[in-house]
């Protein structure tokens, strides 16, 4: 048993995904700072508002809906969708394909034989198999 759980922890996967929710925690404090301290103020100046949760609030008898907040959530979610993307992943991406271009990789898949071909091989094959 404790075997086993020693073969489970020392895989690689496991601490490989160790790795990644330790990086992925500190990359959050990042673009959160980056959302809230940058992308936050110029939304709030775009809408003149301090805050969104505050603002288009309805009530209905003695409910209060914060639709503002949903929007702020919104907003906020497609901010930092927004800050990954263009800060980190496609300067990555670009960084990659140099790396690619550099080493000679080609990004273009080989070109896969059509039908008629591979009938051809499927033919010369069972012709061969049927000959022995």
């Amino acid at each position: 048993m404790i075997k086993g759980f020693k073969e489970f922890i020392l895989r690689g996967n496991v601490i490989d995904l160790a790795v990644a929710v330790v990086i992925g925690a500190a990359f959050s404090a990042i673009v959160t700072v980056v959302v809230a301290k940058l992308i936050n103020p110029l939304i709030g100046l775009v809408f003149k508002a301090e805050s969104l949760d505050k603002a288009m609030i309805v009530t209905i008898g003695s409910s209060h809906f914060g639709f503002g907040a949903i929007l702020g959530a919104i907003i906020n979610f497609v901010a930092v969708a927004a800050v990954v993307y263009f800060v980190f992943v496609m300067p990555m991406n670009h960084f990659k394909q140099r790396q690619a271009a550099k080493a000679g990789v080609s990004d273009e898949p080989e070109a896969l034989p059509t039908e008629q071909e591979l009938l051809i091989q499927i033919r010369d094959l069972l012709e061969k198999q049927n000959s022995r």
